[in-house]
């Protein structure tokens, strides 16, 4: 494992993270605490120190699981939790959607507070507006309150995670964030197929000295062997509500492996695999810190923590990559993301 700094502080994270979200929700196939406390106790053993939650994976759970599982190495790991959707006095949420947001000092200062008593902690190294929109962004008494916090030890860095799906407002947010906040870090989903956020953000980044987390490396699994042309998507998984219709679903499916086949190249003689190959990609912009895959057994967890130790991508590989995408791999239009 190889480590990086985020922005300009002295935080340091894992090149490959753990996303908590894959364990404390139900989304993944994961309903036993018991397994998702031993997969992030196996993650720290791999060298993993970078472990990213958020206060609402779970209501809470994400959090504690996190100090059941390795609470106890607190000095050697990195901690990161999100913060803005209100699920203390929203608490009826029907399957993915979005609860309602609350970005007031008071708030944050209360929210911040309970995660904290949740992860057994004084303190969290990233702090991470979740979701925010560009009216959040803009409130003074907000980042007003994040300095603060850090002044008074209790966070590190912030900055938002952003999301849900919409690619142009996330351009917009990202780019407010790094040149009117000067955030610490931005976390975003980028890969091989869908690289949109990370062509607008990653040079602002690199200019202003913010770091970038990556989420969805694998493009939701079609990067990491775990969709294949026969499966199929149940209403509980999470990424039946990533495409909008049945027919846009097998679309997705069928470009998107199509696009996969013709990245072959980044394996054939390399000594890495393509979900290794796809991290290794991601970690070739050195403004990204730290990467985020799915990890939801064990044989992915050593897979992809073992992906910092594959060679690096070469230029002429990065220049393939480079035309592919930009001729939609040779598909006749642009499809619905992965």
């Amino acid at each position: 494992m190889k480590y990086r700094k985020i922005g300009t502080t002295d935080v340091t994270v894992s090149e490959v993270g753990f996303g908590v979200w894959t364990v404390s929700t139900t989304w993944w196939g994961i309903k036993d605490e018991a397994v998702g406390v031993r997969l992030l106790q196996q993650a720290f053993d791999a060298g993993i120190t970078f472990f990213d939650t958020a206060d609402t994976y779970g209501n809470g759970l994400g959090e504690t699981m996190l100090a059941k599982a390795v609470g106890d190495k607190r000095s050697q790991i990195t901690i990161g939790t999100k913060f803005g959707y209100d699920f203390y006095h929203h608490t009826v949420r029907r399957g993915h959607e979005e609860l309602p947001q609350d970005w007031r000092p008071e708030y944050v200062r209360f929210a911040l507070e309970e995660s904290l008593k949740r992860l057994q902690t004084d303190r969290v190294e990233l702090y991470q507006l979740h979701n925010p929109r560009l009216d959040a962004m803009q409130r003074d008494d907000l980042f007003a309150t994040l300095d603060a916090l850090k002044q008074e030890g209790k966070i590190r860095a912030y900055g938002p995670a952003l999301g849900p799906a919409i690619a142009e407002r996330q351009i917009e947010e990202g780019t407010y964030a790094i040149e009117q906040r000067g955030a610490d870090l931005i976390y975003l989903i980028y890969n091989l197929l869908e690289q949109m956020l990370g062509e607008a953000l990653f040079g602002r980044g690199r200019r202003r000295g913010t770091s970038f987390l990556v989420r969805v490396p694998h493009a939701s699994g079609l990067l990491d062997g775990t969709v294949t042309p026969e499966t199929v998507f149940t209403e509980d998984d999470h990424r039946f509500h990533r495409v909008s219709t049945e027919d846009r679903k097998k679309q997705w499916q069928v470009d998107g492996l199509k696009k996969v086949q013709q990245l072959s190249f980044l394996v054939e003689g390399t000594g890495r695999t393509l979900s290794q190959a796809a991290i290794q990609f991601i970690l070739s912009e050195p403004s990204v810190a730290s990467v985020l895959p799915n990890i939801y057994n064990e044989q992915l967890l050593r897979e992809f923590a073992a992906a910092c130790d594959t060679p690096g991508l070469t230029a002429g590989e990065l220049e393939r990559i480079s035309q592919l995408y930009a001729e939609n791999f040779g598909l006749q239009a642009a499809t619905t993301s992965a």
